[in-house]
This record gives structure tokens, C-alpha cells and sequence, in this order.
């Protein structure tokens, strides 16, 4: 299908750019005692929401690509929809309906991951988010591939545990742990969790941000370097007690042992699946797992047969080996904007910059046409978010600014990344500061536009800081120890499309016919605001043009 544009009757109306913030992290939820952006001082966005055009978007679940209005949306899903003005099934429904049809275990992958084993009477390793949160793993899709390891004739089966606390609850490891050990002994009693650690800590580095995540992962998985325990529900209870008050995503690295040895160190010849089905934060360990070149020194590099989920890098084919075959994301925003020889900008800091590149552009890294696009990316600081709740949000701004001036006519993205990372710690009051922050930017970055003559629409990718308390069932604050029970994961509250454009003079309206408005529908009534035509097949506007 053609990549061409046709250009409607608003083209030429505005002078100056379109530009989409996504306010990571800024869900429309109930304002109650845990909500940090109902709480926040935030005049710019109340301005906003007071005087300008806007409606409420989905973004999660099916609108989404998820399996059901249960699962919440994230900033993955959430940017392959505002890039690519469809609705494409995600990682999650992929990788769940892959193996309830049994496809997944009947593909190339899963058959030389379990030949390689056969052959060598090695191990098979599964590593990966170690929870049913469903944005980055699901327990259910582990159990299921254990079941037929076993069934393969597999003698040997270890379980490399990252503990989440993020898109769960922030101290339920021991409700995923306990279960599961229990049902691993009655699968086989030389199947077992052999290393674990907390996700901020260990292992699940994204974007080249601190690869001494990675190889703290590498020497507890890999090598079987760290605390020692007879189980991984012991070394959680252990390690709570050493460290009061530590939630699960920042809980240090152990390792398991048998007999006083480690229970399975990766060896030659070994088997490893990392079942993660989000890329992001695949990648680096991947490439050391592969052989590929990595900033630290990995002592021993265990010559394994290896398999991804999913494509973690299409690009570069990261890794060859997967077990599902990711979504194809054609005709993306971007591929119309530069067939039409139209500027682009996108800029966020470190934690977010794939998510306005590699994600917006339907899971391909690099430029479409470096002639016409600029992608900025500001590094992130390494310090917890609770401490530095403004991020690097100014910088993004200074950035944003003068590339607008500098391009002129264009479209632009951003993400301020604050909302969602902030609200990931649990800490309320930083996750207001956070929301502050984003508000006190728009208040520079909203004139400059205005001064070009052009649009902003300011939006989100799913919400967070809009919950930071767990939710007893009367919509009060669930307590905990005397205290509120912190919330660390998205949720499932809509987010806004807010609309300013200092030049509107009566030429569209919002189309309040739309059965279900959500993020894909972003795309098209971006182009509708550069001047064209929605694509065949993407999602509708959100706007009704006059005439």
C-alpha cells in the first residue's frame, strides 16, 4: 500500500509546528488521597483542561493490542499506537495465543532450544520478569514451557527469578515465590529457581542507561556470584530483614544452592530462554548472552543455544533465536511524514528516547530519512527518581525549544518521562514533584509554539502517578503497618488529548461520535493538523474539520 499523502483543506493553516507531548505516566483517575496528579500544583494543565479543547483516550487493554480490558496499558504499547494509528496485537496476546494453540512449541526455536539440551544432558534456563503483570513477562507463559520441557524428557530445568514490584504489587514476590516452588518440586524435583534479584538491580537495563545492571545479572545468573540461600522464597525473607523496608524491584541478587552448591551456574552447552516479551529491556542482556560486545568483563562466556520470546532488535535481528514471532508494524506516521518530505523532531531523555523513536516508529531502530528527521536524546541521571523527581525535564524543554526554532514547520514528539519513572518508586511525594515539574515546563514550551503559529497536543502513554496508593474496595487508601500501601504499577484510568492551538478559529471540533477514542487515533489527527488526509485503515481522527 502506497505511502503517500493527500493534503485536505486545513493545509497551510498553521504556520508553525504539531507537536505531541506525552506525558509519561499521567493517567485520569479518582481523586482520592493516593492520586499525585490531582494533588499537584499544576496551573498550566488546569489552564488547559479549562479553556481548551479535550477528551479522555484509552490506553490499555484492547486499544492497546492486550489481551483484555484487565491487563494495563505501557509506554511500549502505548507509543506503537500513537506512531503507528493502529491497533496491533501485542506482545502479551501474541505470546498467550502462541501457546494456547501450541504454535510457539511448534516453531524452530522452541525445537533447538530443547534438541540442544537432549543432545548435550544439559540445562534449560529460563530468565525473565518473574510475574503476571503482563507488560513485560507472565508467570503463566513460564509454567507452560516448563510443563513441556518436562514432557520433552528435560532432566534438568533452572528458573533465573527477577523479582518485580513495578507492574505488581511492590512486595508480592513471596505470593509469586512460595506457589511456585511448590509446583516446580511436584513437576520434577530437578527443576528449581537457581538465582533471582530485584529488576531495578539486576539484569533488566534498557537504552544503554547502566550497564552495571547487567553485569550484576551476569555474575548471579551466569557465573552464580552472590548471597547464598536454600530457596528463593528464604532469600527474600532473608534479605527484607536486612534490608527493612525494601521493596521487591530493588531487592539485591542471590544465589540458590543445593547440597552447598549452586544450584545451576550456566554452563557450555546449556539452554537459555529469556521469556520476556517486551524488547526494551531485553537487549543488553541478550547481547551478552550472544557473545556481542558489552562494557564489562563477563570471566566466562558459556557457549549456550539461545532464544528470546520475542525480536528484542529487528534492526539487528536481536536475538536470531526467538519462539514468537513479533507484530509486523507497517506504515507507521513517521514513513508517511517523510515520504511527504515533512520535518520531524523527536526528543526525550535516555529512559524514554526508544519509546519516541525505536517504539514510535513500529519497533525499527534508526532514522527513517536522516535528512529529514532529528532525534534527540538528553542522558538520564543515574540517581534513584524519588531524589530527582524533575528528571531532566528542563533539559528536554531547552532541547525541544531550540530545535523548533530551528525547523520551523514540523512535526515533534516528546516524552517527559518523569510521571511514569517517579511513580514507579512508590513515593508519593515525589511523584507529585514530579507531575509539578512536567507543568512547569509546559509553561515554557507552550509559548514557543504558540510564537511559531503552530499545535500541541498533550497527552500521555497509560497512566501511574494518578495512583500511588493501593485502593481499598471503597476507593479509600489501603493501609498497610499503619501506613499507605504504596502503588508502583500503571493503571487502567484513561489519559488526556488536550488540544492547543492559539490559532483556532472555529475550523475543527472533537468528533464525539467515536465509539472508544484512544491512543491510536493520535496518528491521524496529527496529520489532519499538518494538512492531509487520514491514511487507508488508520485508526479515525479525533477532530471533525469544518467543510
Amino acid at each position: 500500500m502506497a505511502l503517500s499523502l493527500t493534503k485536505n483543506a486545513f493545509f497551510g493553516r498553521r504556520q508553525g509546528p504539531v507537536v505531541v507531548v506525552v506525558m509519561d505516566g499521567y493517567g485520569i483517575g479518582p481523586d482520592y488521597p493516593g492520586n499525585a496528579v490531582t494533588h499537584a500544583r499544576k496551573p498550566i494543565l488546569d489552564q488547559l483542561t479549562a479553556t481548551c479543547p479535550w477528551l479522555k483516550l484509552a490506553a490499555h487493554g484492547t486499544a492497546v493490542g492486550m489481551p483484555s480490558d484487565a491487563d494495563m496499558g505501557n509506554s511500549e504499547v502505548g507509543h506503537n499506537a500513537l506512531g503507528a494509528g493502529r491497533v496491533f496485537d501485542q506482545g502479551a496476546k501474541l505470546v498467550a495465543n502462541a501457546i494456547t494453540d501450541d504454535v510457539l512449541f511448534q516453531r524452530p526455536g522452541w525445537k533447538e532450544i530443547v534438541a540442544n539440551v537432549l543432545e548435550h544432558s544439559s540445562t534449560l534456563h529460563f530468565l525473565g520478569l518473574f510475574s503476571d503483570g503482563n507488560v513485560h513477562a507472565h508467570i503463566d507463559h513460564l509454567k507452560a514451557m516448563i510443563v513441556k520441557a518436562k514432557a520433552a524428557g528435560i532432566a534438568k530445568v533452572a528458573v533465573h527469578a527477577l523479582l518485580d514490584g513495578r507492574d505488581v504489587g511492590e512486595t508480592t514476590a513471596l505470593e509469586y515465590l512460595e506457589p511456585f516452588e511448590a509446583w516446580l518440586a511436584g513437576i520434577d524435583p530437578n527443576y528449581g529457581i537457581a538465582s533471582g534479584g530485584g529488576r531495578m538491580v539486576l539484569t533488566m537495563d534498557r537504552y544503554e542507561a547502566d550497564w552495571s545492571m547487567v553485569e550484576r545479572g551476569w555474575k548471579v545468573h551466569v557465573l552464580a556470584e552472590g548471597p547464598a540461600y536454600p530457596a528463593a522464597s528464604a532469600a527474600v525473607t532473608a534479605l527484607r530483614l536486612a534490608k527493612p523496608g525494601v521493596i521487591d524491584q530493588d531487592l539485591p541478587g542471590f544465589v540458590v544452592t543445593r547440597d552447598g552448591k549452586p544450584f545451576a551456574p550456566v554452563h557450555d552447552h546449556d539452554s537459555v530462554i529469556f521469556f520476556n516479551f517486551r524488547g526494551d529491556r531485553a537487549i543488553e542482556i541478550s547481547k551478552a548472552f550472544l557473545g556481542l560486545p558489552v562494557p564489562f568483563d563477563r570471566i566466562r562466556q558459556p557457549i549456550v543455544c539461545y532464544a528470546g520470546m520475542m525480536t528484542y532488535d529487528g534492526d539487528i535481528n536481536l536475538p536470531p533465536r526467538i519462539l514468537v514471532q513479533p507484530p509486523v508494524i507497517d506504515r507507521t506516521m513517521g514513513e508517511f511524514l517523510v515520504s511527504a518530505k515533512e520535518r520531524i523532531i523527536a526528543c526525550s531523555e535516555t529512559q524514554k528516547f526508544g519509546h519516541v523513536t525505536y517504539f514510535w516508529n513500529g519497533n525499527r531502530s534508526g532514522y527513517l530519512d536522516a535528512s529529514l528527521e532529528q532525534y534527540i536524546e538528553v542522558p538520564s541521571d543515574r540517581r534513584p527518581f524519588e531524589e530527582r523527581p524533575w528528571m531532566k525535564a528542563a533539559e528536554i524543554t531547552d532541547a525541544t525549544i531550540d530545535a523548533l526554532h530551528a525547523t520551523g514547520r514540523c512535526f515533534a514528539r516528546i516524552n517527559y518521562a518523569n510521571g511514569d519513572m517517579v511513580g514507579h518508586t512508590g513515593v508519593f511525594i515525589s511523584a507529585r514533584m514530579a507531575v509539578e515539574a512536567v507543568d512547569l515546563e509546559l509553561g515554557r514550551l507552550l509559548p514557543v509554539i504558540k510564537a511559531l503559529g503552530g499545535i500541541a497536543i498533550i497527552t500521555a502513554d497509560h497512566g501511574n502517578a494518578d495512583e500511588m496508593y493501593e485502593m481499598d474496595k471503597k476507593g479509600g487508601v489501603k493501609m498497610e503497618n499503619g501506613k499507605p500501601k504504596s502503588k508502583t504499577a500503571h493503571t487502567l484510568n484513561p489519559v488526556p488529548a488536550i488540544f492547543y492551538d492559539p490559532g483556532f478559529n472555529g475550523e475543527y471540533a472533537i468528533d464525539t461520535t467515536l465509539a472508544k477514542p484512544g491512543l491510536a487515533n493520535v496518528a491521524a489527527t496529527c496529520l489532519n493538523l499538518m494538512g492531509y488526509q487520514t491514511p487507508e485503515g488508520y485508526a479515525p481522527s479525533l477532530l471533525r474539520f469544518q467543510g
